[in-house]
């Protein structure tokens, strides 16, 4: 059965939605893949303008760009 590609960032974004931003940033700080990244971030975009989201905004570009590294990459 094919997975949902959106799954995980749809899954950290509830989180967000819910006001639990430690534990989004902790699944953040762990994210599969570059893709999931990519997602997660077009959703943070769409939130309200505050000093939480903006952060959490920070967090998912730095993690973006330590995962993209050519060296760096997750294990499966």
């Amino acid at each position: 059965m094919a997975q949902n590609k959106n799954e995980w960032a749809n899954k950290v974004f509830g989180l967000i939605r819910a006001g639990n931003a430690g534990a989004a940033t902790a699944q953040i700080k762990v994210a599969p893949t570059v893709g999931d990244l990519q997602r997660l971030q077009v959703l943070v975009k769409g939130l309200p303008d505050s000093k939480q989201n903006r952060q959490l905004a920070t967090v998912v570009e730095e993690e973006l760009a330590l995962l993209s590294a050519p060296r760096l990459h997750r294990a499966p």
